[in-house]
């Protein structure tokens, strides 16, 4: 089973505002997410990982 993550949980693993994460969510630039029940964002946690990997690895080209 997945582990989800809401916007500010994701916002304070990668150490940034949570108003980041919800503009990278509004440009396609960040972490995939999905709404639940309409209204709440959820990340999960292996599209965070690897939302992360991708950005290392972008880093270390």
């Amino acid at each position: 089973m997945n582990e989800y993550m809401t916007t500010a949980e994701v916002a304070e693993l990668l150490r940034v505002p949570a108003e980041t994460v919800r503009y990278w969510r509004y440009i396609g630039k960040g972490p995939k997410s999905f709404r639940l029940g309409g209204r709440r964002v959820l990340y999960a946690r292996e599209d965070v990982e690897a939302f992360v990997a991708a950005a290392r690895a972008e880093g270390a080209a």
